[in-house]
């Protein structure tokens, strides 16, 4: 039983979620990456208009997918993208 526990709970593999364009409406891209982030309306500005950037790191599949759709949504081009397992080369 408790193989079968470590194998669920090892089987999430962390995502980034990596801005890759914010298109048209960068005001609208900037207020989805600060409800995403956490971060002030200023950093999340700065971090919007450098793109490619990190928006968000190590989350779940699922949050990641939901970021990503949060983020076309409003024009911008994102992508979630699995974290490579520690010791792997890139």
């Amino acid at each position: 039983m408790e193989d079968e526990y470590v194998l669920s709970v090892c089987d999430d593999v962390p995502h980034d979620v990596v801005l890759t364009d914010t298109g048209a409406h960068v005001l609208d891209v900037v207020q989805v990456v600060r409800r995403l982030s956490g971060l002030s309306l200023w950093r999340s500005e700065a971090l919007a208009t450098q793109v490619p950037a990190l928006i968000l790191v190590g989350v779940p599949q699922e949050d990641a997918e939901e970021a990503v759709t949060a983020l076309h949504e409003v024009g911008a081009q994102a992508e979630a993208r699995e974290q490579p397992e520690p010791g792997f080369p890139n």
